[in-house]
């Protein structure tokens, strides 16, 4: 076995000798030296496959085998029409992350507590037969509901582990799937109950129509949301759009796009566009055409027969339905923190300019009650008639309504029960008998709680999920969940809670496909740049090698090869994209572009003719009252027209008085969710810190710098502290996805946001309600 890229890569003799043995006693090698003494340069085309709100082209340069630096997109002319996909600075540091000393580099099995992060290497050949032995002993005492794949996106090409596994776990008699993501849970939820979709947006390129966007807790200059997001947003305040960002904190797309900043208090949005809608229905600014011609349930002329009088939303702003308090711009002041004359120019300008766009970020809608104000954004945008024009936009989740399709790895799970992807705690605590709510769909209760977890490329078991230090105490329980399998590229946080720790390759060792979260504009093919280190693994391989022990080695795999799968995904896509290129042709450019005449406007056809072709809805109209909503009898929390609900953990709670701080964790220009965090170039790039208002310091005898402890009834935060007036007084935000990482006495030391969220689904979509937090904040 030759060794050239070991010594590159500076391991240790010990390390050096368990991989020789181990290799040789699985029957595999994991170091190929073909190209390692090649000083000519390879220039390869690939992409990034985490979450990143961006899909860009990246170019590996490499020689001897190994990425020498990191380019991207630039053979191309870069036209308003066709810009080029440009890496940010996360991909341009991909070095730092394939060469860390810290990847994983061989299996690992438990040895001490879980949680207590003690592992000793093993073959890969032993942690395979435990986990094939422990997935049969499970499987066969309590079933599929017991088998969990936890929501993960540190993976999201086309072959992901995920993908394999699903496939695997589906011939072998299903498992427990999950619905929604952490992202968009409450807008997916919420969207489709006014228009029947979640595919409201239209093309980026049409900003440039709009004379007013307003950006809604919306930041794609760090979040990126898709590739030159911000790009379209300049162009179209070059065309002359007005552009307002509506946020707590004075970010960064607010620096170099905005012309006015709205500060407002988190989990407060729906007051603030309530309170818009009364100036709009008292001034009379409203487009009653549109409304009367499009909606159900604006006002009582206009509602769904057999519901009673004083239920419409009209009712509810002017204070008609029985609460007795008009939804003024005064009463909104008190609650958002906006002045009232702020709110009443908001008010006039959007409805009077025309065509305007109120862009939904997706920040809003992660607290406590965010399925409102996904709906209150689409009643605003019907209220101005700016549905199904150019230059405007249905708000809700904004997804594209054009979309390239791509074909996905085939499964099917002949398990019919679904979680919501945040409920999980529950199904481990409570799980059996669980659906008595709306957490559970496909089944009336599940059989039994989660007993095994396949953790494939993700850090939600403690880091990205809320309250780290309630979920490590259900995962460390080991009566509750009895089998957990981490894969991975690093030992993160959520890895220390594993049985058996499985090392991948990276994105830049293996061939895969991406699309953009904006899939109308293009897909990318990631060509392998160089060889994988180490006793990493490929999913398909390994996943093939579980197959075996379950005698489903030939079902799984077809007779294919990993490559004949890719050639097969790039076939059945080519099928529903008539001029899609050929394999070899994808693979050498890297990229599939599709070019459209003119931008995609949703619902243009319903507003051009609704007889023909009505809204997806059940009554074919935008629905502003749901009648679905309504026979949930859920008013308080599941209202049927949307409504601002005071949050627990909002400002209005009483607790305020204990930990007066709304506490928000922002995304960060550095991290891609927790990828990245152990990057050491990106901690150059900005530090993990909290930020703070100015004048909170000042009454805390707090500087800028100071070591502080962000706390609350669920943990403590040890961090650095910003001091800044671009975060408006009474709000705090720690950037999340940083490793959680409690010190000897339980505080994190690290800055994981989740020490201090709560565990508390939203009511409708059982979603992830981050941003409601309350903490106090004190020098150390």
């Amino acid at each position: 076995m030759k060794i050239d890229r070991i010594k590159l890569l500076n391991i240790d003799k010990n390390t050096l000798e368990f991989i020789e043995k181990s290799c040789q006693r699985d029957g595999f090698y994991t170091f190929s030296s073909e190209d390692a003494h090649d000083e000519r340069e390879r220039i390869v085309s690939t992409s990034g496959s985490h979450n990143c709100g961006g899909r860009c082209v990246i170019k590996a340069h490499v020689k001897y085998n190994r990425i020498v630096r990191i380019s991207t997109e630039d053979d191309i002319p870069d036209t308003e029409k066709v810009p080029q996909l440009r890496g940010c600075l996360r991909c341009r540091a991909y070095r730092n992350r394939i060469y860390n000393c810290d990847r994983l580099k061989y299996p690992m099995k438990r040895i001490g507590k879980r949680g207590e992060g003690k592992f000793k290497p093993i073959t890969w050949q032993e942690a395979l037969d435990i986990t094939a032995d422990n997935l049969k002993r499970i499987m066969h005492k309590y079933g599929p509901d017991s088998i969990y794949i936890q929501y993960a996106t540190g993976n999201e090409g086309k072959l992901s582990e995920k993908a394999w596994m699903k496939r695997l776990l589906g011939m072998y008699g299903g498992y427990l799937s999950y619905y929604g993501n952490y992202s968009t849970a409450c807008t997916q939820t919420a969207t489709p109950y006014t228009f029947g979709t979640i595919y409201t947006g239209n093309s980026r390129e049409d900003w440039v129509n709009s004379r007013l966007i307003i950006l809604l807790g919306f930041n794609p200059a760090d979040t990126i949301h898709g590739t030159n997001t911000a790009y379209y947003l300049k162009m179209a305040r070059n065309a002359g759009a007005k552009i307002i960002s509506i946020d707590p904190i004075y970010s960064n797309t607010a620096v170099a796009l905005a012309d006015k900043w709205i500060p407002v208090r988190p989990t407060t949005d729906n007051a603030l566009m309530d309170a818009m809608a009364y100036v709009m229905i008292e001034e009379n600014l409203q487009d009653q055409k549109f409304l009367d011609r499009y909606c159900v349930g604006f006002d009582e002329s206009h509602m769904p027969s057999g519901i009673p009088g004083g239920n419409s939303y009209k009712n509810y702003i002017l204070g008609e339905d029985g609460s007795k308090i008009s939804k003024t711009p005064a009463w909104a002041e008190t609650i958002t923190g906006i002045p009232r004359e702020t709110i009443v120019e908001l008010a006039r300008e959007y409805a009077l300019t025309k065509p305007a766009a109120l862009i939904q970020g997706f920040g809003p809608q992660r607290h406590a009650y965010g399925e409102q104000v996904a709906r209150g954004g689409t009643v605003l945008a019907a209220m101005t008639g700016n549905i199904g024009i150019s230059g405007g936009w249905a708000s809700g989740t904004g997804y594209p309504v054009e979309n390239i399709y791509a074909a996905s790895i085939p499964y099917y799970n002949p398990n019919k029960s679904e979680i919501s992807m945040f409920s999980w705690p529950d199904a481990i605590v409570r799980g059996k008998g669980m659906g008595a709510d709306l957490s559970v769909r496909g089944a009336k209760k599940l059989s039994s709680s989660i007993k095994l977890i396949f953790n494939l490329g993700g850090n939600c078991l403690v880091n990205q999920h809320t309250d780290s230090n309630g979920t490590a105490g259900i995962l460390r329980d080991e009566d509750l969940v009895k089998f957990i399998v981490t894969n991975d590229q690093f030992f993160t946080a959520s890895a220390k809670f594993s049985d058996i720790i499985l090392p991948s390759d990276d994105m830049m060792e293996r061939e895969d496909i991406v699309t953009p979260w904006d899939v109308g504009s293009y897909l990318l093919f990631m060509n392998k740049a160089v060889d994988t280190v180490f006793q990493c693994r490929n999913g398909y391989d390994w996943i093939g090698e579980l197959a075996k022990r379950l005698g489903l080695f030939d079902r799984f795999t077809e007779g294919r090869s990993l490559n004949e799968w890719v050639e097969y995904l790039i076939e059945e896509t080519a099928k529903k994209n008539p001029d899609f290129p050929s394999c070899s042709e994808f693979k050498k450019k890297g990229i599939y572009r599709r070019s459209y005449e003119k931008p995609s406007i949703a619902f243009k056809k319903q507003i051009e003719d609704p007889l023909h072709d009505p809204f997806p809805t059940p009554s074919g109209k935008i629905e502003i009252f749901s009648n679905r909503l309504w026979g949930m009898n859920n008013p308080e929390k599941i209202p049927a027209v949307p409504k601002y609900i005071s949050a627990w953990e909002g400002p209005e709670d009483p607790i305020s008085r204990k930990y007066p701080i709304q506490c928000i964790g922002h995304h960060s220009k550095r991290r891609v969710h927790s990828t990245f965090d152990n990057m050491g170039w990106m901690e150059e790039v900005e530090r993990q810190q909290v930020f703070m208002n100015c004048e909170d310091a000042r009454v805390r005898h707090i500087s800028d710098g100071d070591m502080v402890k962000v706390f609350n009834s669920r943990g403590t935060v040890i961090i650095p502290v910003k001091v800044t007036a671009r975060i408006m007084p009474g709000v705090a935000s720690i950037p999340q996805g940083a490793w959680w990482t409690p010190d000897k006495n339980g505080a994190d030391r690290r800055g994981c946001i989740n020490v201090l969220t709560r565990y508390k689904p939203t009511p409708l979509a059982f979603g992830n309600p981050s941003h409601t937090s309350l903490v106090e904040i004190k020098k150390v």
